[in-house]
């Protein structure tokens, strides 16, 4: 059975960083892509970042405008998000997710269903 956990997420002010991390039992890691989701409340849950299972690619939402860094440590069954200059629309909850498919992040976000998925950790950025 495979699980992913998250944690790292907290309340910070506007202009600060955090730095999420995920961690994956159950399945050979380093088969697989590895991507960050978030939902704000009333929106639809949107694709943050993907990372390759080398970790030599790597996908970013245009909104992200270069503030967040994805990364993964294979030897830890890992994948952290750096996230820095935060925005109070950065506000969400952060969904780590595995894929069950494949080890590029080729067409990202996926279907849900092609996805192991996280419990989530709220970020909470205030102005």
């Amino acid at each position: 059975q495979v699980h992913v956990v998250e944690s790292g997420g907290g309340l910070v002010q506007a202009g600060g960083s955090l730095r999420l991390s995920c961690t994956a039992s159950g399945l050979t890691f380093d088969d697989y892509a590895m991507g960050w989701f978030r939902q704000a409340p009333g929106k639809e849950r949107e694709g943050v970042s993907c990372i390759s299972w080398s970790g030599y690619s790597t996908y970013y939402a245009d909104s992200m405008n270069g503030r967040f860094t994805i990364s993964r440590d294979n030897a830890k069954n890992s994948v952290y998000l750096q996230m820095s200059s935060l925005k109070p629309e950065d506000t969400a909850m952060y969904y780590c997710a595995a894929t069950k498919i494949s080890g590029g992040c080729g067409g990202f976000p996926l279907h849900a269903d092609v996805y192991h998925w996280g419990q989530g950790t709220q970020v909470t950025v205030s102005s």
